[in-house]
């Protein structure tokens, strides 16, 4: 049976991993044993994939992306150039803690600025915006713009990745879709 992704000559797609339709995997590529990837992927030059790992439909990995165990993106995710997640809390050469590995959640839709580090066991809100070279050490809520060392949230952002600007009323549009959104008691969501 021909297979119904692409994978550059020099990727390795190990036997045992799952890969959708349209998916494509580009130059010095890794994806190993047990992951599995959607439909309609881009995995850029130079990523690796680990044995476990789950990503949704439409997910678009950078190159020098490593997806480390633990990691599961939902569809629609982008994961910017030289991006880092970790998935043990405390680790060391000498101690082997394969079996501690901590899961990371990235939701629908949300993006990871490039040279940013997901400190493992945190969950990244559906929408929610990670600026380049951000240190994420706690969960970030949907739609919230994340920025710097310790990351923190400076703002929030449209599913067009706009930041918003709240009225007194509450309500906020994005300037590309027209989509309309309320922040209530922390917490934003969208009405329209």
């Amino acid at each position: 049976m021909e297979k119904e992704y692409f994978a550059h000559s020099t990727a390795v797609v190990d036997e045992g991993c799952i890969i959708g339709r349209g998916t494509k995997i580009w130059h010095f590529s890794h994806i190993m044993k047990d992951a599995v990837i959607g439909s309609g992927c881009n995995i850029g030059q130079n990523v690796v994939v680990s044995p476990g790992v789950t990503l949704g439909n439409n997910v678009k990995v950078q190159n020098n992306v490593s997806i480390y165990t633990g990691v599961i993106c939902e569809d629609d995710v982008f994961l910017g150039p030289s991006m880092v997640f970790t998935n043990i809390i405390n680790p060391r050469s000498a101690v082997i803690r394969r079996d501690q590995y901590v899961t990371t959640l990235v939701r629908r839709g949300a993006s990871v600025g490039a040279n940013a580090t997901i400190v493992c066991g945190n969950e990244i809100g559906q929408y929610s915006l990670i600026g380049a070279g951000a240190v994420i050490t706690k969960p970030v809520k949907p739609y919230a713009l994340v920025v710097g060392n310790p990351g923190r949230q400076t703002g929030w952002v449209s599913e067009y990745g706009h930041k918003l600007s709240f009225g007194e009323d509450g309500l906020a549009t994005c300037p590309e879709s027209g989509q309309q959104y309320r922040l209530s008691t922390g917490e934003v969501t969208r009405i329209i």
